[in-house]
Formats: structure tokens, C-alpha cells, sequence
């Protein structure tokens, strides 16, 4: 089982997000880092539906991304 999340790793993530949206880059290693961050918050709660849900939502927007920019 994967570690969830450190609370530093996920100000790291807000301010690439931050950093995205000021400087209109690419959005996909930005998608995937968010569904890396939102499977591992879904591992760490086995019995929570919803966050493995929406985890699998991050991921299919992160393949998507991924398959669009090649």
C-alpha cells in the first residue's frame, strides 16, 4: 500500500497548479500529478468509494491529456 499524500506534497501540487494557470503551460503532467495524488488519498482510505471514484476520474482526464498531446 502507497503512502498517502504529505500535507508538503500537496502545497507542492497547489502551487504548481498556481504556476499552470498564471503561466498557461501544458496541463497534463499537472493532471497527472493531481490523479497521483488523488489514487493515493483513494489507497490510503480502502473503504471510500467516493475518493477511489474520483480517483479514477483524475486518471481517465490524465490518459485523455496524456493521448491528446502526442
Amino acid at each position: 500500500m502507497s503512502r498517502k499524500p504529505s500535507i508538503a506534497e500537496i502545497g507542492a501540487f497547489l502551487g504548481h497548479l498556481k504556476a499552470t494557470r498564471e503561466q498557461d503551460a501544458d496541463s497534463g503532467p499537472l493532471l497527472a500529478e493531481k490523479a497521483d495524488i488523488l489514487e493515493r488519498i483513494a489507497e490510503a482510505n480502502p473503504d471510500d468509494r467516493n475518493a477511489a471514484e474520483v480517483a479514477r476520474e483524475a486518471r481517465a482526464a490524465a490518459d485523455r491529456a496524456q493521448r491528446n498531446s502526442e
